[in-house]
């Protein structure tokens, strides 16, 4: 059975977590940070923060910007749960914009034609390893004193080109108009660590605050405690053992194991990412004269090139081929072939439904995707026989 999704790993990501195994530290250790100063020269920003989930690193994101009760933070209703769910977590009200009808991401036009004067973000999600119109989405929000955060869990390793900047590929990570962008590291994604995720920024004070606040909001360093008062003399005396929380923190560190599997997996990102991209382009070209299957297509040429393609998101016309999804699912499966639907527009699922009133018709764009939607694999382990696999199953809907 083809999965539409797996890790991929090799030998040297077991020797690299047997030798931190057999280290002096598991957490903690030197590890984290080797893993995010490597991870910020990658994507080309100044700060990497490491969490041990994409979620983690999307509340982190929405907290140190300062977003929270009485704030509205507009999301994509194609994307997984956390994108929006993060913004619960910090008390503001998550909403939702309607999708462009080409590259599945957030639409800049129904952003600006739903804005509401209480928007405090914009979580722009670069479905399938596309990225959104991040310039056009920026220009949008910045005028209206909103933070852009790039939600890039399906995009590690990916790039843009942009009117707005041309000549150049702009980095997912590492551009001028996302105030933070997150990634996932999970099994299922380009660059796995088992689970985990990053925060990047260029603001060094969102940085350390994102720091403080994944491991409980404690601070060690002797410049960042608070000086000592006359009321509390019991910790007056302030040894190498001492500590302090200053902020409600959570525990959302990510261990030396992980961060060394993560290390040992960017050696080779530009190689998975580029197999990413054969595989898309050898199911467009076997499954491109099926009057029933849409490809996924791209927001501007240019990007064929730097998208890092995630998920293989096909549209198909299950009326005109005269079946069900499930029955179209059931069929690939007998045929060894796994396939998933990604996503359930997120306003639609109960308790956004039961806490925020929303209902049907909210995103026709993305409501309509929906009805179509279907992920065929993708990862990079696949074999030039794996995708003929897949082909031949697809066409042999048909018979």
């Amino acid at each position: 059975m083809l999965p539409y999704g797996r890790q991929t790993i090799t030998e040297d990501d077991i020797a690299a977590v047997t030798a931190v195994l057999r280290s002096d530290f598991l957490t903690q250790g030197p590890q984290i940070e080797a893993f995010e100063r490597r991870f910020a020269e990658r994507v080309g920003a100044r700060h990497a923060v490491a969490v041990n989930s994409a979620t983690a690193a999307l509340h982190l994101a929405l907290r140190v910007a300062g977003v929270g009760a009485g704030h509205r933070v507009v999301t994509s209703p194609i994307t997984f749960l956390a994108s929006a769910n993060a913004a619960a977590y910090v008390g503001a009200t998550p909403d939702f914009a309607d999708i462009d009808p080409v590259s599945y991401t957030l639409s800049p036009a129904a952003l600006a034609a739903t804005w509401q004067d209480d928007t405090r973000a914009v979580v722009a999600v670069d479905y399938a390893g596309q990225a959104a119109d991040l310039p056009e989405i920026a220009r949008i929000a910045r005028a209206r004193g909103a933070v852009v955060i790039d939600d890039a869990c399906h995009a590690i390793g990916g790039a843009f080109h942009t009117e707005a900047a041309p000549g150049r590929a702009w980095s997912l990570g590492g551009n001028p108009w996302a105030d933070i962008t997150t990634f996932s590291f999970h099994p299922v994604k380009t660059l796995t660590t088992g689970e985990g995720g990053m925060l990047v920024t260029d603001r060094a004070d969102w940085a350390e605050l994102a720091r403080t606040l994944r491991s409980h909001g404690i601070v060690r360093e002797a410049a960042r405690l608070t000086p000592p008062t006359d009321d509390n003399p019991l910790l007056a005396e302030r040894g190498p053992w001492f500590y302090e929380m200053q902020e409600l923190g959570w525990n959302y560190r990510l261990t030396d194991l992980q961060c060394a599997l993560g290390l040992s997996q960017l050696n080779r990102l530009d190689a998975m990412v580029a197999r990413r991209r054969e595989i898309v382009a050898a199911y467009n070209e076997g499954l491109a004269d099926l009057p029933w299957f849409t490809r996924p297509a791209l927001r501007t040429a240019a990007d064929g090139a730097t998208a890092s393609w995630h998920l293989y998101t096909a549209q198909i016309d299950f009326a005109a081929l005269g079946k069900t999804r499930t029955e179209v699912m059931a069929e690939l499966r007998a045929a060894g072939v796994g396939s998933q639907v990604l996503y359930i527009p997120v306003y639609l699922q109960p308790w956004y439904r039961r806490t925020y009133g929303y209902t049907p018709g909210k995103c026709p764009v993305a409501e309509a995707f929906y009805t179509q939607a279907l992920s065929l694999p993708l990862y990079p382990a696949m074999t030039g026989s794996n995708v003929c696999e897949v082909i031949a199953a697809v066409r042999a809907l048909v018979i």
